[in-house]
């Protein structure tokens, strides 16, 4: 198993001895398989538009349906919300995920580590790339007034924080990153247009092995909301971080991947300074 696998197995889900293996979804009553379901159909609002609306939920197995909400979203453009049921069952013996396969560890605890196991402050350099221009997500991750109640990763005293902002074009990233000796280089995407994000990774990711030596490469981590977090090898990256991830979350991961001592250290650990 490479490093990269290593650190973004992806697990089945763990059956609790008391659930149901096999569901359905809920809606008024127990398995009646009842789901909602919003679109928007580039047709006015009238009659036939709602007729397309529930042609369409039909053909995706909701049967019968009924339209709850039509709105015009401009003359040429109806907003729907559909609600229903479906027939399909769901197997939770079958589901795959992305598990935390290390501990959440406290800003001080964080501080201890990388003070104690690299005896230097660990450098992050972060940044949104291409055209994206939305650093909600990066911020939340890196400035220092942090997110969900738990600080940024400026906060922390052995972590030293280079943030590059919006609009990063990749060689400059590299470049930065290079610059500052980076361990780890942290990627939000939130624009997922034609797969924008998906696109922007695979570059980032060629681009960082063409520059560096496969032991010497910093530990690349992405995130945004509509990543799928079993996607890392797909995408060339070491780690996957999906909507709802803490900076807390991220400081103890770049611990157990990076740290000495701290769960999942790779040989290319040793290559600064």
């Amino acid at each position: 198993m490479t490093s990269t696998e290593e650190r973004s197995a992806v697990r089945g889900h763990a059956q609790d001895p008391g659930e149901k293996r096999v569901v359905r979804p809920y809606g008024d009553t127990t398995g009646d398989g009842m789901v909602q379901l919003s679109f928007t159909l580039p047709v006015a609002h009238d009659k036939r538009a709602e007729g397309a609306a529930l042609q369409l939920a039909a053909k995706m197995g909701v049967e019968p349906a009924m339209v709850v909400h039509a709105k015009a979203m401009g003359p040429h453009f109806t907003f729907f919300i559909v609600y229903g049921s479906v027939h399909h069952l769901v197997d939770l013996a079958q589901v795959q995920v992305v598990e935390r396969e290390y501990p959440l560890l406290s800003a001080k605890e964080v501080d201890t580590a990388i003070k104690a196991g690299l005896g230097r402050p660990l450098v992050v350099v972060g940044a949104c790339i291409g055209t994206d221009a939305h650093t909600v997500g990066i911020d939340a991750i890196l400035n220092i007034k942090g997110f969900a109640g738990e600080k940024g990763l400026e906060y922390y005293g052995q972590i030293e924080v280079v943030n590059l902002g919006a609009q990063v074009l990749v060689p400059d990233l590299v470049e930065r990153a290079q610059q500052a000796g980076a361990d780890a280089v942290l990627v939000s995407q939130v624009v997922t247009q034609r797969d924008a994000h998906l696109h922007n990774t695979r570059e980032m990711a060629a681009a960082f092995r063409e520059a560096y030596p496969a032991d010497r490469r910093p530990l690349l981590v992405v995130g945004g909301p509509r990543f799928d977090e079993t996607a890392a090898a797909a995408l060339g990256v070491d780690r996957v971080f999906g909507r709802g991830t803490t900076p807390g979350e991220v400081a103890s991961y770049l611990v157990h991947a990076l740290v000495p001592g701290g769960g999942a250290r790779s040989e290319r650990q040793e290559h600064h300074r």
